[in-house]
Order: structure tokens, then sequence, then C-alpha cells
């Protein structure tokens, strides 16, 4: 049966909380993963290589935390490199704009490497084409970065509380940015009503009903960090994958691929979310099959997770094949900060930002607790485990960062 496996030490500010889904076993999985194939996912590579900038991000050996943890092997895929951007995020967009593209020329995006489609004669084929999203930050920034060398507009909108430096950063790619008093939530439904008055293209990895189309594409462009990892790994594919979600993208991503990939032999997916904002563990716990949203105002450290409703697509995949569920207080993630930040002797050090560092921090609490030792078992996290993470960010919003890993705040001196 399903249980709720909670983190007990008492002097927590919060309660650390894990979902075993167990329903995989008994429900036959019904969600396809085809739109995650190699060859699917190859597409979007070949498209990102051919981007001036290109190379892999690192993938980072942590042997001494590994022993520290008793895990045999703790991978992290460092994304804090990519295009100078400091963020994942801008595989996806990028590349469900230049499929939107493509679809518009009637040609394939094999078709069209980026100095094709950023060219002149495809500019004039094309027309305008205004880009617009919501963003906490990183995925805007991408959008704007990308429009701006198709030479196209983006507008971008920054749900409350969201950080002036990101804002600025946004505005410097070109793009017409401002923040608004709205959750993340909100200010998608406001972006996708200017859109459809407006005549925007809505560049969003929120998918709903009707409007599946770029999400899927946003989805596929995130495989780039899969097939990278498993390509630096030697195709070797790690026992256990510990992946963040905010509305699930990015996750889903990660456990279609490895379904594609691997099938009964794949790796174990561990998906993290951010407490205040944590729809999919809620969706998996209420075993209704729906997505369930998460309203308010969804204050949490992890920007980039905060985020209510789920991406349909990624729930699905998700509901059907994830392992477990973890929702996780800002001290998950502060803690994983000040790991990757400050490590042991002989490792490298990783700049990793709020919500880059969350699963880290989640695999150092199940693997030090006492109070997690049954959780351990169960998802068989051991002395043979090799655990692959992403640093989805860097120091995206670099005062937060240094407020957090060198003044301490959000600390919790705790030993588990």
């Amino acid at each position: 049966m399903n249980q709720t496996l909670m983190h007990q030490e008492p002097k927590m500010p919060e309660d650390l909380q894990l979902f075993i889904n167990n329903a995989r076993f008994y429900d036959k999985p019904s969600t396809p993963t085809t739109q995650f194939t190699h060859a699917e996912l190859s597409k979007a590579l070949n498209f990102h290589r051919s981007m001036p900038g290109y190379a892999p991000t690192p993938l980072i050996s942590l042997p001494n935390l590994s022993r520290k943890l008793g895990i045999r092997n703790l991978y992290v895929k460092d994304e804090s490199q990519r295009f100078g951007l400091k963020a994942f995020k801008v595989l996806g967009g990028a590349y469900a704009m230049a499929r939107h593209i493509a679809e518009r020329l009637g040609e394939d995006i094999s078709h069209l490497p980026f100095d094709t489609i950023t060219s002149d004669e495809v500019r004039r084929a094309v027309g305008e084409v205004t880009f617009a999203t919501t963003t906490d930050g990183n995925h805007g920034r991408g959008v704007a970065w990308t429009a701006r060398q198709l030479r196209q507009k983006s507008v971008v909108y920054m749900p409350k509380g969201s950080s002036p430096q990101r804002l600025d950063a946004i505005r410097g790619e070109g793009a017409e940015a401002s923040i608004v008093d709205m959750n993340y939530d909100e200010a998608v439904r406001m972006t996708a009503e200017l859109a459809r008055k407006h005549g925007w293209l809505v560049v969003q990895d929120t998918a709903w009903e009707g409007y599946e189309k770029i999400p899927l594409w946003i989805m596929q462009g995130y495989g780039t960090i899969m097939l990278e990892a498993l390509q630096q790994l030697h195709e070797v594919p790690p026992t256990h994958i510990f992946i963040q979600a905010g509305v699930g993208s990015l996750a889903g991503s990660v456990q279609g691929m490895v379904v594609e990939a691997y099938g009964a032999f794949r790796s174990k997916v561990i998906v993290a979310e951010a407490k205040a904002a944590d729809c999919l563990f809620r969706s998996a716990m209420a075993q209704r099959g729906e997505a369930l949203a998460v309203g308010g105002e969804l204050s949490t450290v992890m920007a980039g997770l905060a985020c209510g409703e789920a991406n349909v697509i990624g729930w699905k995949i998700l509901r059907d094949y994830a392992d477990a569920f973890a929702s996780c207080p800002d001290y998950v993630a502060t803690r994983g900060m000040r790991m990757l930040g400050n490590p042991l002797p002989g490792d490298t050090r990783i700049t990793s930002g709020e919500s880059g560092a969350v699963t880290p921090g989640l695999l150092s609490i199940l693997m030090q607790s006492p109070a997690m030792k049954e959780t351990r078992e169960r998802l068989r996290l051991g002395e043979d485990s090799r655990v692959l993470v992403v640093s989805t960010e860097g120091d995206t919003d670099p005062q937060r960062y240094l407020d957090i890993v060198w003044d301490g705040e959000l600390a919790s001196y705790r030993k588990f």
C-alpha cells in the first residue's frame, strides 16, 4: 500500500515528506513515452549542437561526498555553464521556438541548423513574431536570448516576488519584461490571454488542454541534458536519478527518456518539489489520476520551482512511472547549495542556485537521517548506488546566492 514517509526531526522548521509511488506496480502504465525516444531527442541535441557557443555541460563526480553519504557515486550535471546563461532553460525554449519556425516554413527541424534559422532569408519568409512567456527568470531569459538571435520580439512576465536581478537580465536580452502582482500560474493565464489578444506566440512549458505542442517541444529540448549525461557516463545508466520539478516538464522528460531507453531496467526516478508548490507530490498522494493544483502565494526560496499547476504531459508520465515524489522545505535546497559550494577536500566546487541544489540536499538527508532508514531501503539506496542529479541553475540571482551560502539564510543547523 502507498504511504507517506515523513522526516521526524522534532526541531526541523517543517517536515520533509516523501511518497513512494507503489501504484505504478499495481496499475499498468497507460501513458505513451514514444516522444522521448533517442531518435526524437537527438533532433533537439543536433539542433543545440548547431548553436554558437554550444558545449556539453560538465558532469562532475564527487567521490568524497559519495563516500560520506554511503553511496558508490554521485554525479552532478552542472547546467550553470549552459550558453553563458547559467541555467538549462534555454534548451527547451530555443528548440520549441525553432520547431515553430520550421513548422511555419513546412520544413523538418533536422534541415534547419541555427545559422539557417536565424538567416535573413528565413526572417523574411517568417515575418515578425512576438514570443511571450511567464517565468521566474531562467526560462524567460532563454526565450529572450533566442528571440534576439532570431531578430524577433519577446514579451516576458514575472510573478510577484521575482528577483529584480533576474528581471534586469531578461531586459538585457532585449525583451519587454515586467513583474506582475500575481502568482506564477495566474501570470501564465494572463500571458495566454494577452497573446490571444495581440497575436503573440506563447512559449510556455506548462501544458494544458489545447496547448500541448510547444510544451512537448520544450520537454524534448530538455532531453539534451540526459543524452549528454549518458554519453559522459559511457552509456552506463545511473541506478537513481533525483530530479527537481516545478510544472514537471524537465522531470517528465527525464522519466520519459529512461523508460524508452531502458524499460524495466531503468533508473529509479525521485522527483523533488518545493513544499510550497508541491502539486505533483499532492497529485501522486491523492491517487485519483488527475493533476491537482496548489494555489496561494507559492512562497519559496526555490523560485524556479514555484509553480502550482502541473504540465499535464509531464504529470501523466511521472504518475505512471516515477518511483517517488518528495515535498521539500526550503532548508533542503539551501543545505544542497552549501554542500556543493563548500565541498569536501578533493571534490570540485559547484555553484548551484536555489532550485538547482534541492536534489543533492534531499539525497544527503535521505542517506544521513536515521529516520529515513526505511525509505532508503525501499528505494534501494545504498553502497552500490550510482546517483545522478542535475544542478539546473547557477547563481542566477548572485546576491541571493551569497545571502544563503555566506550568511546562512534559511539554514538548518542540524545533524541528520
